[in-house]
């Protein structure tokens, strides 16, 4: 007697599916959600990877055209807002912002303005200190990047209804919260035993 092929299609599935993740409920109890609860939840997070992988290739492609890297594109969004809001940026300012040491903001802003995209000028208040601006030229590539990608944020954001906005906001939020590494005990645990080991 031969034994019948299993031939019979698959479900599809994705990376991010919870029973693909957790098929035995170890980590989230969904007794109390229907298939069809689940298919929602699956499919809103099947969009939140798809929403991060166009981020992260968006991200790279802007760095690319503007050739830097991520913390110099973090430097010049920073300076540019300043400039927006009106406001004098000294180098101290844009270190507390990056989290940077002042000798790594000054190898940062030596890059920057070696490469034509910061300038640096005497302050207008205080001697002792620096004004930072943006390039023209980098301003002008940066609106055409960033700054169109963020437009489409908020493109995205305007389509919805108020109560939309406050939902998804919540939602985000919560998110956040929850998978924050400052609320899990093995966040950090590898730093801590490489301490106690020295």
């Amino acid at each position: 007697m031969t034994r019948p092929s299993d031939s019979s299609p698959r479900a599809a599935w994705r990376p991010f599916d919870i029973d693909a993740n957790d098929p035995h409920g170890e980590l989230v109890d969904r007794s109390s959600l229907s298939s069809e609860q689940i298919a929602e939840i699956d499919a809103l997070m099947a969009a939140l990877v798809e929403l991060r992988q166009v981020e992260e290739q968006l991200s790279r492609a802007s760095q690319e055209y503007m050739d830097l890297n991520s913390t110099d594109m973090r430097a010049v969004h920073f300076l540019m807002i300043s400039e927006n809001r009106g406001e004098v940026t000294t180098p101290g300012m844009l270190g507390a912002h990056l989290g940077l040491s002042s000798g790594a903001t000054t190898k940062l802003l030596d890059r920057l303005e070696a490469s034509g995209h910061v300038r640096r000028t005497p302050h207008p208040h205080d001697r002792r200190s620096l004004a930072l601006t943006v390039e023209p030229a980098t301003r002008e590539a940066a609106m055409s990047t960033m700054g169109r990608q963020q437009a489409g944020r908020f493109r995205a954001a305007a389509a919805l209804s108020g109560e939309e906005r406050s939902t998804v906001t919540r939602f985000l939020l919560h998110m956040a919260q929850e998978i924050s590494p400052a609320s899990q005990e093995w966040a950090g645990s590898r730093d801590r035993g490489r301490a106690g080991r020295e």
